[in-house]
């Protein structure tokens, strides 16, 4: 994607500097636009568990990346045990994203088969390269796959405005490149079909306000920011035709883990009869769990994410108390939408319905 005209991804390998991973710090964003350069896993996985950078495909590049400056840390003597450890660091950072683990299976299932601390530096950057570009790919193709159905709307409408509703942030910065969510928008805006976003804020920080419409402005995509609680109301007065959102995992029958607040949208379209979709690359799925309100752990996050928060005073970003200082307060990160509330998901394969059946369909390798 593109800021003020030059072309970015939201994770690179430093051209001055192959010991270097430079990442945009998101923690900035809107107000300042900042280029954090990380030289080790452990400063890898601190941007991982702070939020320097999020979002389920960035995260499992990043720890990919994490893996490589591990190797680059690595004494020649005991390099695999280090690696290990560094493994596990990496691992422990967030809970509920499965391409964390993903990624860092697949580095670890690089170092079966090197041959000396050397070669393992140099497969596991080439793997991290593979990992970010694969990422980035399927993004992009579940733009392709996504955009009939805006095109669909667009027809039916007669070419009136398309209005679309997504909560958190999706968008490329939450990948390496086109997002998951916003791809199908991207290319549906690209494709010069007339559509409008309206943004959830996304509580308690606020990914939405700060990330996602600074994503769709840069674009010149037309949007609205909106409080987390209205979009019931739009939908009920058929102000929203597609509500599309990411998910951090997804499980085999077809059971959506997003951002706080997903649940209560699908309940919402599912009684208006607006279309909910999920966008996911393949990374996401976890394909060893079936029922994700019992088994996909849910992040409880600092409390104080959800007493303070954010915002630009002058040229100075400053944070504020919003609760009673004594007042306690709970922050769970995710939750999880059942898949009848799910009208289908956007893969790099294609739309399928949410469930076994229809993710094995397009991925029968994964049939049981």
């Amino acid at each position: 994607m593109k800021i003020q005209g030059k072309h970015f991804q939201s994770i690179w390998l430093s051209e001055e500097d192959p010991s270097v991973v430079q990442i945009i710090d998101q923690r900035h964003l809107p107000h300042h636009f900042i280029i954090e350069s990380i030289q080790s896993h452990e400063q890898m996985a601190v941007a991982i568990r702070e939020m320097h950078l999020r979002g389920a495909p960035l995260i499992g590049a990043a720890a990919a990346w994490g893996m490589y400056l591990a190797a680059l840390q690595s004494p020649d003597l005991g390099y695999l045990p280090f690696l290990e450890n560094a493994s596990k660091t990496l691992f422990n950072t967030r809970p509920t994203a499965v391409d964390l683990q993903w990624a860092l299976r697949s580095q670890s299932e690089v170092l079966e088969n090197v041959k000396g601390p050397a070669e393992a530096r140099q497969q596991l950057l080439k793997n991290a390269q593979r990992i970010t570009q694969a990422s980035a790919e399927y993004c992009r193709q579940i733009g392709i796959h996504g955009l009939p159905l805006i095109e669909e709307i667009a027809k039916k409408k007669g070419g009136k405005t398309v209005n679309i509703l997504t909560h958190c942030n999706a968008g490329w910065l939450a990948c390496v490149d086109y997002g998951t969510a916003t791809a199908p928008m991207y290319a549906a805006h690209d494709a010069g079909i007339d559509i409008h976003v309206w943004v959830d804020e996304t509580r308690p920080r606020n990914q939405g306000a700060r990330l996602t419409a600074w994503e769709l402005g840069q674009h010149g995509i037309p949007h609205t920011v909106i409080t987390d609680n209205a979009g019931g109301h739009l939908m009920q007065h058929q102000m929203v035709d597609l509500l599309i959102t990411g998910t951090d995992r997804t499980t085999r029958n077809g059971d959506v883990a997003n951002k706080i607040g997903t649940y209560l949208k699908a309940l919402a379209a599912f009684d208006n009869d607006v279309p909910f979709y999920a966008a996911l690359p393949s990374s996401t799925i976890d394909w060893e769990i079936e029922d994700g309100i019992r088994d996909i752990p849910i992040e409880e996050r600092n409390a104080e994410e959800v007493k303070y928060i954010q915002g630009l005073n002058g040229q100075e970003v400053h944070r504020v108390l919003l609760t009673p200082s004594d007042s306690p307060a709970s922050n769970y990160a995710f939750d999880v939408t059942p898949a009848r509330l799910v009208r289908g998901l956007i893969t790099e394969r294609g739309i399928c319905a949410a469930s076994e059946e229809g993710l094995t369909t397009l991925f029968p390798e994964m049939r049981l």
